[in-house]
């Protein structure tokens, strides 16, 4: 397999289209626990203590984590990050927005840059070897965007010598590397990279998860379509320090509360429900 990197190849005008994109509306905002108390020393009492916390999240992706007008992201996993603020007596003002890449996610919670990471971001065993996770709050699935006129890639197993574009430091890049030699990855730093390349035919498809490209499609009319079903599962979880299991629990808690008083439900409905159904939320594995 040849892989090459590409940088900063999105266009003004794909951006431009991209900063449209549907994000969260003030009817989903959870509201904030007033008075919460936790354990001295725990992380939730120092977050809670200072009334502040810092997010990462994905800052170029509709309908889970897009840069609005405002300059803050919008988007389900934004939705999800403003459910755990709250929950820790944090208003959504006093979130600290931090843009993660695929690439830095792991270095960033390790070294104190934010206190979790809320981006597209799977659960997998690699991964837990570095950092925890609580989770997951939504399944995902890898699949495939073309051009809406090709009818040649139906699937991962057409792209046998085929030039496809992804993240680095993503599953899905690594997936295509360990699963599928024969294909030909350019790798990036962010999806909206890819997008400029594909129009241009200097590659022939984008590899993600499917609710990530759903947007791409939505936000691009008439130009984009997935190809083929989702072939791999992706669980998105919660990213936090290792080792932290007073916060994981916490974490872990919190998505399962959102799941049964409908914030879950209202967070989905106002960001990515505006183009997706609405799914059921996952079991979290408090492993």
């Amino acid at each position: 397999m040849s892989v090459r990197r590409l940088r900063g190849l999105a266009a003004t005008a794909a951006l431009a289209l991209l900063l449209t994109a549907c994000g969260g509306d003030d009817d989903a905002a959870t509201e904030v626990e007033s008075g919460a108390e936790f354990k001295a020393g725990t992380t939730m009492a120092k977050l809670a203590d200072k009334g502040k916390i810092t997010i990462g999240t994905k800052f170029d992706q509709p309908l889970f984590g897009l840069r609005g007008p405002s300059g803050d992201p919008e988007g389900f996993d934004v939705e999800i990050g403003k459910i755990i603020a709250a929950k820790l007596g944090i208003e959504p003002d006093k979130i600290k927005w931090i843009e993660t890449v695929s690439a830095n996610r792991e270095p960033f919670i390790e070294d104190g840059r934010v206190d979790i990471v809320v981006a597209t971001y799977t659960i997998n065993d690699d991964r837990k070897k570095i950092i925890d996770f609580a989770g997951p709050y939504f399944q995902a699935g890898q699949t495939i965007l073309v051009k809406e006129a090709n009818t040649d890639i139906n699937g991962p197993d057409d792209l046998a010598g085929k030039t496809v574009c992804s993240v680095e430091g993503s599953t899905p890049a690594a997936n295509i590397e360990t699963s599928y030699p024969d294909v030909k990855l350019e790798l990036t730093d962010a999806y909206s990279n890819c997008l400029e390349p594909l129009r241009n035919d200097q590659v022939d498809a984008i590899t993600t998860d499917n609710v990530i490209l759903a947007g791409f499609v939505d936000q691009n009319e008439g130009e984009f379509k997935l190809a083929g079903e989702p072939f791999t599962e992706e669980p998105y979880g919660v990213g936090l320090k290792r080792g932290d299991d007073a916060f994981r629990t916490f974490l872990n808690d919190t998505l399962e509360e959102s799941y049964k008083d409908g914030s879950w439900d209202k967070a989905w409905e106002s960001t990515a429900g505006k183009v997706l159904e609405l799914p059921s939320p996952p079991a979290v594995d408090r492993y």
